[in-house]
């Protein structure tokens, strides 16, 4: 008689094959596994089933609501994968957890608040040579291009095209590479950093572009702890349901900002939606959706342009 296949070798065939397709999974690939040895712990034999895959997503009070349904969530997709291979595993409805999966809604930085950021980034102490004007600079460019921190803090030096003012964004969270255009204000301040940081043999790196100590790769446990301790200092509170500002609000005040300009400039959104998309970086336009925000300039806007709608069919009436 053969052996039967464990479910952690079925788990590593399921996420062996997704990475093939481009997806990263290294997260989700950890929690997947811990459910297959969990299964296979248990003594699990045959098709999956809800009750088996709900008793593990919840196993642990420690556990948020919200996390559990992440857990489920990742099973999904293996159990989905099973389903189509044995016709009889069942996929578990996300609604058997109803409750934890709800949007954050984010913090959307004003002008007032981007300025005071980058003034009390200037002003950290000297823990390094570089170390304010890393920060001010990393920050910036948080703000004003919508990356990912791991895109910013992942730059190399040949990825950053100082006289053509472009970045080239390698590996992404889709595996995927793109090029970002920088304003030449961001330009102008990306050249003064690396130019700093060429003067500083202490700081020089030979192929990071934003560096802390001693010219090592800036790592992002240290600009979590830093970025937390101004807004701290600055004394803000979120105005999402998050008690405080994330650096990730960088990213959603950026696609809100842009937004906002388009529709004051009159640009058709529904089309222009797919550059801003294809910029952020996303897998798919619903992804850039999810970054928006009913900020009060998006809805006083979108009020105004429902009122000239209605206008105009009052007036076909």
């Amino acid at each position: 008689m053969s052996r039967q296949i464990t479910m952690v070798a079925l788990a590593r065939e399921y996420l062996a094959h997704r990475r093939s397709l481009g997806f990263d999974l290294k997260a989700a690939g950890t929690v997947l596994l811990d459910f297959a040895r969990f299964a296979d712990r248990t003594r699990h034999r045959g098709p999956l089933t809800t009750e088996l895959i709900l008793r593990w997503a919840t196993r642990s009070k420690r556990h948020s609501r919200r996390y559990q349904m992440e857990r489920l969530s990742i099973v999904r997709g293996f159990a989905r994968h099973m389903a189509a291979r044995d016709g009889q595993t069942k996929v578990p409805d996300m609604r058997l957890l109803d409750g934890g999966h709800r949007r954050q809604q984010p913090h959307i930085y004003t002008d007032k608040q981007l300025w005071e950021l980058l003034e009390a980034a200037a002003k950290l102490s000297t823990a390094y040579p570089l170390r304010p004007y890393t920060y001010t600079t990393l920050l910036g460019l948080l703000a004003s291009t919508g990356l990912r921190i791991s895109e910013a803090l992942g730059l190399r030096k040949d990825d950053v095209d100082l006289a053509g003012g472009v970045l080239h964004i390698r590996q992404t969270k889709f595996r995927k590479e793109r090029l970002v255009p920088m304003h030449p204000s961001v330009m102008r301040a990306m050249r003064s950093y690396a130019d700093r940081q060429d003067g500083n043999r202490s700081s020089r790196s030979e192929s990071a572009f934003f560096v802390g100590r001693r010219g090592r790769p800036l790592p992002y446990t240290t600009v979590r702890i830093t970025f937390r301790r101004l807004v701290t200092k600055l004394g803000w509170r979120s105005n999402g349901t998050l008690p405080r500002p994330r650096i990730h609000d960088l990213r959603h005040s950026f696609a809100c900002r842009r937004m906002l300009r388009w529709y004051r400039q009159g640009v058709d959104v529904d089309h222009a939606i797919t550059s801003l998309s294809t910029y952020l970086g996303h897998g798919k336009v619903t992804d850039t959706y999810w970054y928006l925000s009913g900020t009060a300039e998006l809805l006083s806007i979108a009020g105004g342009r429902f009122e000239r709608f209605a206008s105009r069919e009052r007036g076909r009436q």
